[in-house]
């Protein structure tokens, strides 16, 4: 009996091994194919389960995670690597961005592109800390790093810090230099690969516009468009928070984001003072000669603002709200820095629109602590709220109303109204002076942005003149399906 037993047991246990090994084989088998999965998904949709501003926002998915809906997207397992690209790195890219976040964020995208297109290996960037703003903040700060890494290994390799051996060369001597704006990429193969090949490093002192707006190859435009589109995203903090204000805002329904570009370094750095006392006048004129890199020093206001390159005051997008047709409870976001003369300037739009909120008064000190002096995440929130918005109204074409116009485009072509600054000055000094009755007035502004609502267009080219040129990352055409659909930029 006792054999018996024994030789039962051991039958027992060898079914028990054969069933443990089979389920073995199936799992990996399960996780092999999975992963096989996950590495032909398409980028553009399996990015935007992500679930942030710069995380590849487009469809309904990533829409979602922007307002802080669970799709299921937030369940699944992180997908599998994309596969590394294996070449002979011709040398290390080093780059100090210059700017505020959206400038900065641009230049990342040319940056990326270009190490790309010489098969440099790039380190990741350095942010502007001489700005206005002195931000402190760190690439690790405000994006995240990993990811941004990982995402783009098929392209190229980026590297987070130069090897010890090279650390201790350019600590003594480091090759420098601005590239020059609006390059095409024959500029840097011809210019620039030679220089990186013989310094092994090449540190650029500015990313900003490095790279034509036009008539490039349609992988290097595409690979712009990833960068910007999937392989920025937001720190899990800040993305976190910024689900939530996208939540608060949409809770109460529908909300318009009004880029209020009415801050103090704009208004020295432009020099248009149109409202401003004679007291604000001078201390902006002061604040202008104070930065050595803002070369343009005397500058007349009121021609700068009949050319419409001036913006728009708290006073002025007042009255082109009301006119547009926007009602006293519509709910408006006001995404900016501190609003140049306070509430008092603030005072005629909160007359007529109650119903204002910036993210100090929907979030609590508590959450916003980490972010205070900090202005690129204060930033960064507001461009999360931006992109999410029902509208987007910018009282002027900066960095950021620009890069956000670009990133709605992808999104489906969501509702952005870009404002004829030239011809809105025109009627409102026509109005305010009497010209115009009110319907008049209202009637022209109408009829002057039927065309400019975000719809699809042609980016305009202007051969000779890159600056005067519609800006890539406003309209990134050639990631953009004719229709709102995503092409694939993969």
């Amino acid at each position: 009996m006792v054999a018996v037993g024994g030789g039962g047991r051991r039958r027992r246990a060898w079914r028990w091994a054969m069933r443990a090994a089979a389920s073995a084989v199936l799992w990996t088998a399960v996780v092999q194919l999975a992963s096989i999965a996950g590495l032909f998904r398409p980028r553009v949709l399996a990015d935007c389960g992500g679930g942030g501003a710069g995380g590849g926002v487009g469809g309904v998915a990533g829409l979602a995670a922007l307002a802080g809906e669970d799709t299921g997207a937030a369940r699944l397992s992180p997908p599998a690597l994309v596969p590394k690209r294996i070449y002979k790195s011709n040398g290390y890219l080093r780059v100090t961005c210059n700017g505020g976040l959206n400038q900065m964020r641009a230049g990342i995208c040319d940056m990326v592109t270009i190490a790309r297109h010489l098969n440099l290996t790039l380190v990741v960037p350095e942010l502007d800390k001489r700005s206005f703003w002195a931000d402190p903040s760190d690439f690790g700060d405000i994006f995240d790093v990993d990811h941004f890494i990982n995402s783009l290994r098929d392209e190229l390799m980026i590297v987070k810090e130069l090897p010890l051996k090279l650390q201790l060369r350019t600590k003594k001597r480091l090759y420098s230099m601005p590239p020059v704006s609006w390059s095409n990429e024959t500029y840097y193969l011809k210019r620039i690969l030679p220089l990186a090949k013989k310094h092994k490093v090449i540190h650029f002192e500015k990313s900003d516009a490095r790279l034509a707006n036009n008539g490039l190859p349609i992988q290097l435009q595409t690979l712009r468009c990833r960068v910007n589109f999937q392989a920025l995203r937001f720190t899990p903090q800040i993305e976190a928070l910024g689900r939530k204000l996208i939540s608060t805002l949409q809770r109460s329904g529908q909300f318009v984001v009004l880029h209020l570009r009415y801050e103090m370094d704009m208004l020295s750095f432009s020099g248009c003072t149109h409202g401003c006392s004679s007291k604000e006048t001078e201390e902006l004129t002061r604040m202008r000669y104070a930065y050595p890199w803002w070369k343009e020093k005397e500058i007349d206001s009121v021609v700068k603002r009949l050319q419409g390159l001036c913006p728009l005051t708290p006073e002025e997008i007042t009255l082109v709200l009301e006119a547009l047709g926007f009602t006293k409870d519509t709910l408006i976001y006001i995404a900016s820095g501190e609003i140049y003369g306070g509430e008092r300037r603030l005072a005629a739009l909160r007359a007529a629109y109650p119903k204002i909120v910036k993210k100090e008064k929907i979030l609590s000190p508590d959450e916003l602590r980490p972010f205070q002096n900090h202005s690129t995440q204060m930033a960064a929130l507001d461009y999360m709220v931006s992109l999410a918005s029902d509208i987007f109204i910018p009282s002027y074409d900066g960095n950021m109303a620009r890069v956000v116009e670009g990133h709605r485009r992808y999104m489906g072509f969501r509702k952005t109204i870009v404002l004829d600054r030239k011809k809105l000055v025109e009627l409102l000094d026509l109005f305010q002076g009497g010209a115009l009755a009110w319907d008049e007035f209202s009637d022209a502004v109408k009829e002057a942005h039927k065309s400019r609502m975000g719809q699809p267009t042609e980016r305009r080219i202007i051969p000779g003149q890159p600056k005067e040129e519609d800006y890539f990352y406003a309209n990134p055409q050639e990631c953009l399906g004719s229709n709102g659909g995503l092409r694939d930029i993969s």
